[in-house]
């Protein structure tokens, strides 16, 4: 079994914020494109640690996330099959399962 751990503090930014790459260096469609969707490719596994950023505002974690439905055709089921949220603060972890179920529910519509 292949995993992945990636770090968005570490590993990205201390500090991702906005939605698209035109909003800045650091967006969700970025993470999303470079990080996120190519590890869940190539991993059975993949643990994102949402730790020690300095916050997560909705427009990242909605693009990273939700686009991985909307934009690369995933399902929710595989992603809940193969994505781990780590987070102290369960508002963020929340929020990025309302994301993915809202995709999943725009697609089925």
């Amino acid at each position: 079994m292949t995993n992945k751990v990636l770090y968005i503090a570490k590993d990205y930014s201390e500090t991702p914020a906005g939605r698209y790459c035109s909003d800045g260096n650091f967006s969700g469609e970025r993470f999303r494109e470079e990080f996120l969707y190519p590890a869940l490719l190539n991993n059975e596994h993949v643990e994102v640690n949402l730790n020690e950023t300095l916050g997560l505002g909705s427009s990242f974690l909605e693009e990273a996330f939700g686009g991985l439905i909307r934009e690369k055709g995933m399902s929710l089921d595989e992603i809940k099959r193969k994505l781990e949220i780590v987070s102290k603060r369960t508002v963020y972890k929340n929020r990025v399962w309302e994301y993915l179920e809202d995709a999943q529910l725009q697609k089925e519509k």
